[in-house]
């Protein structure tokens, strides 16, 4: 004899409200800061997506899709940038060779100096760091 089971439908998380409350923010701000970028560059992408990732900042595929995660929004606009301009500089060379690193340094010279930023922040947990960020500013 077989049961029928309701499934129960899930309750939205935290995390998941979070995401959705601040999606749209976060997509006109890396709209805006592509652009910006992608002036010095002049590459070529297809779609940008904006995900709701734990462990990553942004990622580009061989399809030249651009995928970068909402928490952008919350980091410093110098670590935005850097995230962006990382991701576009993917567009030409899709690893971390000598190239790569030269695209992103002709527009981030101190980049070095982001990527450390991000680790300490990462290490602190990003859930732990907006919390901060948004204490501090009364949110």
């Amino acid at each position: 004899m077989f049961r029928i089971r309701k499934r129960r439908r899930k309750r939205a998380s935290s995390v998941t409200k979070h995401y959705l409350e601040h999606q749209e923010a976060a997509r006109a701000l890396i709209h805006a800061r592509l652009v910006h970028w992608n002036q010095f560059y002049n590459f070529q992408y297809k779609r940008v997506a904006i995900r709701n990732q734990r462990r990553c900042w942004g990622s580009c595929t061989s399809l030249r899709n651009l995928n970068f995660s909402y928490r952008i929004l919350f980091l410093p606009p110098h670590l935005q940038d850097y995230i962006i301009v990382h991701e576009l500089c993917h567009l030409e060379e899709l690893n971390h060779g000598e190239n790569f690193w030269n695209l992103v340094a002709q527009e981030i010279p101190t980049y070095k100096a982001h990527i450390q930023e991000l680790r300490a922040i990462e290490q602190k947990g990003i859930s732990v760091y907006i919390r901060e960020i948004q204490q501090h500013s009364g949110a």
